[in-house]
């Protein structure tokens, strides 16, 4: 794929002849830096920006996109690189703004249990400064993602069953406009009906109505005991029936995963489990006091003994949690082992928690005609699971295949009144499916785009088109 620029080589030279005198060598042209800020972690390829800007500060991001507006050119905001829909993809070419540099904590508000960061600090990173306060960030989606990527795609992960998404989490916003101006939005306090909520409109917006440069974040304590276990079933409707009985009697689980029988084979591979059993598998995290953690423990066992699960294998100390739990993170790169050189194109359904099995098995069945390798993995306790498509890239009927399946596993999550995507976003590659989803509200979107973005300089071919 090639950019469509709408601008001209003349205007391009000027802004970052321009940026140059404030950028210096802060702003990169090389072929290699333009492709890595040109793709995510997914399968769409690679179209590059003109240009790489690294801001210190917000003044120098509002800098860049007045300049970037004045001239018609777009923005691409860019965290770690770490999505899969095609943010990324410079459609119309531009300056992608790297986030990077602006890595800083601002303030930790330990009594209030929140937090100020910039834009470029990572999940790990935040959690490495909040270890002497007692508290932690619990949104955790896998990679370790900018925060200001996790707002703008409004991610969650394995424990949004208990603490929510980044949309729970996220209290305010520094944001700098498509026209350069800096504002705020939000406030520390616990609750405001003040005005639009432009927090939880920019939450979400994937960089095209402005680029999120502070996020004020709800911290939570770290819980006094912590118990991970995994139980294998006999087959993914048992899986899934335990998960939709434990919500049902709303035992408060803190994580609650699922992987199928191809994504244990392929997870017990990648991460050497070979004490595990490639069979369909719940991990599951408890949270809280040791009395209360006891009871809610013996409650699930009964559930899993009902639909035939296996006895509980405990991981006894913080290291063979953490191993656990990093093989469960890395499910898409054991995907990708499955075919020597495969691409993932990865789906993001999310459903009724009361429609999970059907959307499983339904979306089990497709698989299996469509004769490609799908290890599926879930965040079951909130009905959004991920099919991982795996394919070769270079043969194309493998490539159409994979295309048909997944818009076959969306209409079918549609139909259930679920969505095309619970945490991964729109970005490039699920605009289509926006459109079946939201078909009398996606006009609304496009007034909103249009009046804050009248340029569509900001991320544009994302999310809608104009």
């Amino acid at each position: 794929m090639r950019a469509h620029k709408h601008y001209s080589q003349a205007d391009l030279k000027k802004v970052i002849t321009e940026l140059a005198t404030t950028f210096s060598d802060r702003i990169d042209l090389s072929k290699p830096v333009c492709e890595q800020h040109g793709q995510g972690e997914d399968s769409y390829g690679c179209i590059a920006p003109d240009a790489v800007v690294y801001p210190f500060s917000n003044e120098e991001v509002a800098q860049v996109v007045k300049l970037c507006n004045q001239y018609k050119i777009p923005v691409i905001p860019f965290g770690v690189g770490s999505s899969v829909e095609g943010h990324l993809l410079a459609v119309n070419g531009g300056i992608s703004i790297d986030l990077s540099e602006m890595d800083q904590v601002i303030e930790i508000n330990a009594a209030d249990m929140d937090c100020r960061v910039q834009a470029g600090v990572t999940r790990e990173a935040l959690n490495l400064a909040l270890r002497y306060d007692g508290l932690f960030f619990p949104v955790d989606p896998g990679a370790n993602a900018s925060l200001g990527g996790m707002a703008a795609t409004q991610a969650s992960g394995t424990n949004a069953v208990r603490y929510g998404t980044m949309l729970d989490a996220v209290i305010g916003l520094t944001v700098v406009t498509p026209e350069g101006e800096i504002i705020k939005t939000g406030t520390r306090s616990r609750k405001s009906s003040a005005g639009y909520n432009l927090t939880q409109l920019m939450v979400g917006s994937e960089g095209t109505l402005g680029v999120i440069t502070e996020i004020q974040l709800r911290l939570h304590p770290i819980p006094e005991v912590i118990r991970s276990a995994i139980c294998s079933f006999k087959t993914v409707a048992d899986a899934t029936d335990t998960v939709i009985n434990a919500m049902q009697l709303s035992i408060p689980l803190a994580r609650i995963e699922l992987l199928n029988k191809a994504q244990m084979e392929a997870c017990i591979a990648f991460s050497q489990l070979h004490e595990l059993t490639a069979a369909p598998t719940l991990f599951i995290e408890f949270h809280g006091s040791a009395t209360k953690i006891e009871e809610d423990i013996a409650l699930l066992k009964d559930i899993c003994n009902e639909f035939g699960g296996s006895e509980f294998i405990w991981t006894e100390n913080t290291e063979d949690r953490n191993r656990l739990w990093q093989a469960r993170h890395n499910a898409y790169n054991a995907a990708h082992q499955i075919i020597p050189n495969g691409k993932v194109l990865t789906t993001d359904v999310c459903v009724p928690v009361s429609a999970l099995a059907r959307s499983i098995l339904q979306a089990e069945a497709d698989a299996k005609l469509s004769n490609l390798p799908c290890p599926i993995v879930g965040h079951v306790g909130d009905g959004n699971y991920h099919v991982l498509i795996v394919f070769d890239p270079e043969n194309h009927n493998q490539h159409q295949a994979a295309k048909a399946l997944a818009e076959k596993i969306v209409s079918n999550a549609l139909a259930l009144g679920g969505t095309c995507t619970g945490e991964h976003g729109i970005g490039f590659g699920k605009k289509q499916y926006l459109l079946d989803e939201h078909e009398t509200s996606i006009n609304c979107m496009k007034i909103i785009k249009r009046a804050l973005d009248p340029n569509n300089i900001m991320n544009p071919g994302k999310v809608i088109d104009l």
